[in-house]
């Protein structure tokens, strides 16, 4: 497609910018509601007002800058991802959605492309769940998934209460979640995975989204000498949860489908190495795309796990963490990012997201989808991570060309998304708020 082209060299430095925000001996942090997370949100503020946006910020602390495009009484496209992250992270996940979005605005302003409805940037608060759970929060509760007052009492890791944070920070905003409806929604994003780079591929069209079961096992037995005490005569907690994590590998393994499970956390009670431990604790996260399927692995653990209490002569308590049903994406801007690949040149495929996202939440209030770029040998969650310059910059430049589609009237593009709106059923609140902070 012809038209204005993205500034390569600002995209790349902000990003560079944002992966310095949160080093700590060489290790990037920025965990939600953090001073390294403030000092990241005012770049993006001072970003966003240097692509001469408005600067609006909800309760929950979601971060947004409008363009006050187009007829102001229409809803907005709405763009973004978030900026907080895992401990020793990359500098791509989620910050390049945030900052790719802006730097297509900024480009389509300085253009002087003018869009028929405001355009959004969100940057989402607590997406990765390190500090506070559940992940995706910020944009769950814009999604009116989780209460803001529940979601503001929420205890970190390290004692800390989320509400108090971000007003300590200073984002704590007076808006409530949710006050601007928006007309659809697009996520850039780097893979999290291995498919596009090990297939050459360019951009990835995310037609739909897994589903995520998290939950908490604690199985409690009987510490003893671990000398003295007979295998036959243990209530071994840690043996019983060695079972768990091998039965679960062996149960997915038997399918042909995409089902994965993950036991990513696990503690012993006393935690000696002479002792039978008394207790273990662990998650177990099990995601699939499709929901009946998700339902039946977490049905089948739930029989194995009471089967095993009896067993091993021990207890079993199970704890929901988080449940998010799978998503769909809209099947008109999935095209769109097909055709806008094509245009410039770019093999597209279309994929399942393997990793929760903000779009997961937003698909509730808005046509949604994705766009993937590679990211080298599917590394993400890792200082490792990385994406090759000619990649992000594709991803934008695509990302841009779908905008221009989906907010010109004039355009055949714009009048099928808005039949494909209406085919769904998709209701909008038109209203448009322009009250500052």
């Amino acid at each position: 497609m012809t038209g204005p082209r993205i500034n390569a060299e600002r995209l790349l430095g902000r990003l560079r910018t944002l992966g310095n925000i949160g080093r700590d001996e060489g290790r990037l942090t920025r965990l939600a509601a953090s001073d390294s997370d403030r000092a990241g949100r005012d770049a993006v503020v001072g970003w966003m007002h240097d692509a001469g946006l408005e600067v609006m910020v909800d309760r929950i602390g979601n971060l947004f800058g409008i363009w006050h495009a187009g007829d102001a009484n229409s809803a907005p496209l709405m763009l973004g991802s978030h900026i907080d992250t895992v401990i020793d992270a990359g500098i791509y996940d989620g910050c390049y959605g945030v900052v790719g979005g802006l730097e297509v605005v900024q480009t389509l302003r300085e253009a002087g492309v003018k869009p028929d409805r405001p355009v959004v940037i969100a940057a989402f608060t607590n997406e990765e769940g390190v500090r506070y759970a559940p992940d995706m929060m910020g944009s769950l509760v814009y999604a009116g998934g989780l209460g803001v007052a529940e979601a503001l009492a929420t205890v970190g890791t390290d004692g800390t209460v989320l509400g108090e944070e971000l007003a300590r920070i200073g984002y704590a905003g007076p808006h409530e979640p949710g006050f601007l409806r928006p007309h659809a929604y697009l996520e850039l994003h780097i893979e999290q995975g291995p498919i596009l780079d090990r297939e050459g591929v360019a951009i990835g069209a995310v037609e739909n989204l897994q589903g995520i079961s998290w939950q908490r096992v604690t199985i409690d037995g009987v510490a003893n000498h671990a000398g003295t005490t007979p295998m036959a005569m243990r209530r071994d907690a840690g043996q019983a949860a060695a079972r768990v994590v091998t039965f679960l590998r062996d149960l997915i393994s038997q399918t042909n489908a995409p089902t994965v499970a993950t036991v990513g956390c696990m503690a012993f009670e006393p935690n000696a190495i002479n002792v039978i431990p008394s207790r273990a604790v662990f998650t177990v996260d099990l995601r699939d795309p499709d929901e009946d399927r998700l339902r039946a692995a977490e049905a089948t653990l739930a029989r194995y796990l009471e089967s095993l209490a009896d067993a091993e002569g021990v207890t079993v308590v199970v704890e929901r963490l988080a449940q998010f049903d799978p998503v769909t994406f809209d099947p008109a801007i999935v095209a769109a990012i097909e055709a806008a690949a094509a245009e410039n040149g770019l093999r597209s495929r279309r994929m399942t997201s393997g990793a929760g996202h903000d779009a997961q939440m937003i698909a509730r209030l808005c046509p949604a989808a994705m766009i993937f770029v590679p990211s080298l040998k599917g590394i993400s969650h890792n200082p490792r991570e990385h994406t090759q310059a000619a990649d992000l910059q594709a991803g934008a430049n695509v990302l841009l060309d779908v905008i221009r589609k989906l907010t010109h009237v004039a355009s055949g593009e714009a009048r099928s998304f808005s039949q494909q709106n209406s085919k769904l059923g998709f209701a909008y609140d038109d209203s448009f708020t322009k009250e500052g902070i």
